[in-house]
């Protein structure tokens, strides 16, 4: 079969030659090897009608090859996952409303003002990640990650991760009203990330970074939803228990540098902690960060403090940031435990 595809002009030949096959078969054959009657006074009124009769269900018998049953599609599998999606939604849906939702907000709903900033901070959140994304697929398109990882990786992570940090503080630092050096040092930063991401392109099919990122964006939007319809500075109290958490995660990761490689269980709860820990610990981040930008849009409102929506925007990228990378790695490894 392969080579008959590889050679198409000899497919009229194969077919011709099945054919032949198929018109061999044994009613056929004893259509046009009958023996003639012993009976030389048969009717000849008979015998055209059996032989028509013969010739017609020799002919349907052999086209049988080409009358296949078409298999109909299976939709069962498709309708479970739908239902099976639809249920763990909505059962999510339902538990954050009436479990962890319960209160309502004391000034009876978000104010103008707070909405405003938070869609303000979404909005430069959006556009962070897009810039991320972007950055990273053209840096992997041109073949220039490739280069430098592959001549020296401990330098461009190491130096990627100092100019990062640089970008982040100043940006930070600069004041909102300059708006040309402050969204330059903010789209440097958002490029740096880029940089940082893009050796995941190398290792992750499309359609897995895809998934990853639908997944990252369905859980930050859920927990957003829950930090901006909770009472107000409900969660701010995370913020310590949230820090010690994450100082956790990045010990676990820097175990595989430190622990020998016969410590497979230990280095398997390192593993998980690193995985599993790291997104319940920026998820609580994420809910932690909204109620914070909540907080500072009352504070702004009042005059205390200066608003600005970039700076607000950085703590929800690297909380994105967090997640897919972790949504990555989780993804890969059941595609790897499925081969």
């Amino acid at each position: 079969m392969a080579f008959t595809m590889r050679q198409p002009f000899k497919l009229t030949s194969a077919l011709a030659g099945a054919s032949k096959t198929a018109f061999r078969s044994a009613p056929v054959r004893s259509f046009h090897s009958s023996r003639p009657a012993a009976n030389f006074f048969t009717s000849r009124t008979t015998a055209p009608s059996s032989s028509l009769v013969k010739a017609r269900n020799a002919f349907r018998q052999s086209r049988t090859y080409m009358q296949q049953p078409v298999a109909a599609p299976n939709n069962s599998n498709l309708v479970q996952k739908l239902v099976v999606g639809g249920a763990i939604f909505g059962g999510t849906f339902l538990a954050i409303q009436f479990v962890f939702n319960r209160e309502t907000r004391e000034d009876g709903g978000m104010p103008p003002y707070e909405r405003a900033y938070l869609n303000d901070t979404f909005m430069h959140t959006g556009l962070g990640v897009g810039i991320i994304g972007l950055s990273a697929r053209a840096m992997f398109q041109s073949g220039m990650m490739y280069r430098m990882m592959a001549t020296n990786p401990w330098v461009v992570m190491i130096g990627g991760l100092a100019v990062s940090i640089g970008t982040m503080m100043g940006t930070r630092a600069v004041d909102p009203d300059n708006y040309v050096p402050k969204y330059a040092l903010w789209t440097a930063f958002n490029a740096t990330q880029g940089m940082l991401l893009a050796p995941l392109l190398f290792m992750a099919p499309p359609a897995l970074i895809a998934r990853a990122g639908l997944y990252t964006v369905a859980m930050m939007g859920s927990i957003s939803f829950v930090g901006a319809t909770a009472k107000q500075e409900k969660y701010l109290y995370l913020g310590g228990p949230l820090l010690a958490g994450a100082a956790l995660v990045a010990v676990s990761g820097f175990a595989p540098l430190i622990l020998p490689a016969t410590a497979v269980r230990t280095l398997a709860f390192t593993e998980n902690i690193w995985l599993y820990g790291g997104l319940a610990v920026f998820g609580g981040f994420t809910l932690y960060d909204v109620q914070k930008v909540l907080a500072h849009a009352r504070m702004a409102e009042r005059g205390l403090i200066r608003k600005d929506a970039v700076n607000e925007s950085i703590s929800l990228e690297l909380d994105f940031l967090n997640i897919f990378i972790r949504m990555v790695q989780i993804l890969m490894m059941q595609q790897n435990r499925r081969k």
